[in-house]
């Protein structure tokens, strides 16, 4: 592929889709982040291997946070580590909004290949999945360790243990200077048959699972960002061949970011007045400078 990937409609990025294979008891959800993307990336001066790694971050975000059903509900990924250049990374979905940010020592990369593993950029840490039920206020946390060759690779790990949900994941980032598309797809396997019947075996070494799989994990990078491919036909081309696959559009994602006046006031309102009163300015304001935006607020306070 040349970089025509990156010449595109703009109309066909920035979209989730929702799909499932009733026969075969699988779900999936598959993302294309275009324009969102370079201006998240946008707010911080990252370095190429930094930008790949939260590009990917944002896509996995925007993937499990469409699991979500119910309004105000959020998806939080937080990976901590010490002893490589990233010590933090955080990124979070909620009502078709996404944002991230990344924790970095520039000087460290150094000597780090394109896409190096997740040891190298972190050393030692966890990952940490989270999802935030707005309906019951029920917070399900899921935390597993930095291994492997990709942050993914992580979430299919965590998925396996913390959620026992057979799980496919593929994410393709793109690049060329500010110009970057992503995308990615999240296929899993849900036995539960019907209420009032037995459960069925949830393994992954179920045929039907077995099946998905194999036709899942058949795509190509290139797929996942060729703006002359939209999400359906994608869908089309895996699984064309069961008796039904049925697909449902999701709203556009969105970047958001939450640094109103409004919610730094309801934060420093929760300080006491005397660290209030070192945090202040000769002008009586607060300045807050927000990570994920790089917006700076002076907040009266």
């Amino acid at each position: 592929m040349t970089d025509d990937y990156l010449i595109r409609n703009d109309t066909g990025f920035d979209r989730v889709l929702a799909f499932s294979v009733p026969a075969r008891h699988a779900r999936g959800r598959v993302v294309r982040l275009g324009p969102v993307l370079e201006t998240v990336l946008s707010a911080h001066d990252y370095p190429p291997v930094i930008k790949h790694l939260l590009a990917e971050a944002l896509v996995l975000t925007a993937l499990m946070g469409a699991l979500l059903k119910e309004e105000g509900s959020q998806l939080t990924i937080q990976a901590q580590a010490e002893g490589g250049p990233v010590d933090l990374l955080v990124c979070d979905y909620r009502d078709g909004e996404v944002r991230g940010y990344v924790r970095h020592d520039e000087a460290a990369l150094e000597g780090l290949d394109e896409t190096p593993e997740l040891e190298q950029l972190f050393g030692e840490g966890y990952l940490a999945i989270t999802f935030d039920l707005a309906a019951t206020n029920d917070r399900y946390q899921g935390v597993v360790p930095l291994e492997g060759e990709s942050l993914a690779q992580a979430c299919e790990t965590y998925f396996a243990r913390s959620e026992q949900i057979p799980s496919l994941i593929r994410v393709t980032v793109r690049s060329n200077g500010p110009r970057c598309n992503a995308g990615g797809m999240l296929l899993q396997y849900l036995p539960d048959s019907e209420e009032g019947k037995e459960r069925l075996h949830a393994g992954e070494d179920h045929p039907d699972w077995e099946h998905v799989a194999v036709m899942g994990g058949s795509i190509q990078q290139e797929e996942l960002v060729d703006p002359m491919l939209t999400l359906e036909e994608l869908i089309w081309r895996l699984f064309h061949e069961e008796e039904e696959v049925r697909v449902e559009p999701l709203a556009p994602l969105q970047r958001g970011c939450r640094c109103t006046v409004e919610h730094y006031r309801d934060i420093l309102s929760r300080f006491p007045e005397e660290e209030r009163a070192d945090m202040r300015d000769p002008d009586g304001l607060i300045p807050v400078d927000c990570a994920f935006c790089s917006k700076v607020l002076r907040i009266p306070a």
